[in-house]
């Protein structure tokens, strides 16, 4: 859906001078890579919390869904314990007064209790299907398409219940998913819309941690996103910033300057103007930071927030980001640490 007028052209001018921040992301060193541990327990188990009262989580994909129903993401959630799941436990840890180990240790378990029942079912919509949409390859294939929508009905609902899509195969194990018809039911994860406890006066980017944290006035965590940083140091801004615009569903401008490695921009020697959509290159949100070049966006390839780098920008997880948005403001401080 394209913005309306003003709100289009207050994103355009914003995001004029931001497109650098795109440019292909590198890999991570080694030695930050996430885990590879295999999730504790029934990973796939879909019982339902008792009716007797609220149970302690009891393997690590109940504990992603739990932890990201109280804003702590892991990133996509797929049952396994990886270096985001260990982080965003700790700072569950942290803020419940307990060991930051990372581990569901039986203190942590008994602490971390489900308030509904892990899995839920989705039932698939001809408006679900409808919205399906490929994705051109080329820029400019994109930037005739009147929004970028999602490309696959695994890509849509990945992203709708911030799931892992290998995790949603394993859970649907008999889905055709390029077959799907209205009607199909299908296993997810039960995650919901978030929303904090108290309003959002900070916000804190730790780049060695990879990890962005929203704090109130207290400094008690609200929220905890896995974050990709700048690949060059000299483009890691640390110290204080401020949040200077926040749009929401952005257009972006392509500019071929900024991607010299690309055939095709050189090709096209022109500026394009790429539509609003869930793969926008800033995904679903752009919060804009007072430092040229610099914001917080979303990303169409959640699965490599954290685990790549960008160009200067920090790239959240498209449902992270969307929560972002709603609770950032103009003049929001945003902490840099080392």
């Amino acid at each position: 859906m394209l913005l309306p007028p003003l709100l289009r052209l207050t994103g355009l001018l914003g995001l004029f001078a931001w497109t650098h921040c795109l440019a292909p992301a590198a890999p991570r060193p080694a030695e930050l890579a996430p885990e590879d541990t295999p999730a504790q327990g029934d990973e796939s188990s879909s019982e339902t919390a008792s009716s007797e009262g609220l149970r302690p989580v009891s393997n690590w994909l109940e504990a992603q869904i739990e932890l990201a129903r109280r804003g702590f993401s892991s990133g996509s959630i797929d049952g396994v314990r990886g270096a985001q799941s260990a982080a965003a436990l700790r700072a569950f840890q942290r803020n419940a007064g307990l060991e930051e180990t990372g581990e569901l240790n039986p203190l942590t378990r008994e602490n971390l209790l489900l308030t509904a029942a892990p899995l839920t079912t989705h039932n698939f919509s001809t408006e679900d299907l409808a919205a399906i949409q490929p994705v051109p390859d080329t820029w400019l294939g994109k930037s005739e398409l009147a929004a970028l929508s999602h490309g696959s009905a695994l890509e849509q609902i990945a992203e709708h219940y911030h799931a892992s899509p290998n995790l949603l195969k394993k859970l649907n194990p008999h889905l055709i998913w390029n077959e799907l018809l209205p009607g199909a039911l299908i296993q997810v994860p039960a995650v919901a819309k978030i929303t904090p406890s108290g309003r959002v006066v900070r916000l804190r980017i730790g780049l060695a941690a990879h990890e962005l944290e929203a704090l109130d006035e207290n400094g008690r965590i609200l929220l905890h996103f896995p974050v990709s940083i700048a690949r060059n140091v000299e483009k890691r801004p640390v110290g204080e910033l401020h949040v200077t615009v926040v749009i929401a569903d952005p257009n972006y401008t392509f500019d071929p300057v900024v991607f010299p490695e690309s055939p095709e921009a050189q090709e096209l020697g022109r500026k394009l103007i790429l539509p609003p959509g869930p793969n926008n290159p800033v995904g679903v949100a752009w919060i804009g930071l007072d430092r040229s070049g610099y914001g917080i966006h979303g990303t169409p390839e959640p699965e490599k927030v954290g685990r790549t780098e960008s160009h200067g920008c920090f790239r959240l997880a498209n449902w992270d980001a969307r929560t972002l948005v709603e609770l950032a403001w103009t003049g929001l401080p945003v902490v840099v640490e080392p």
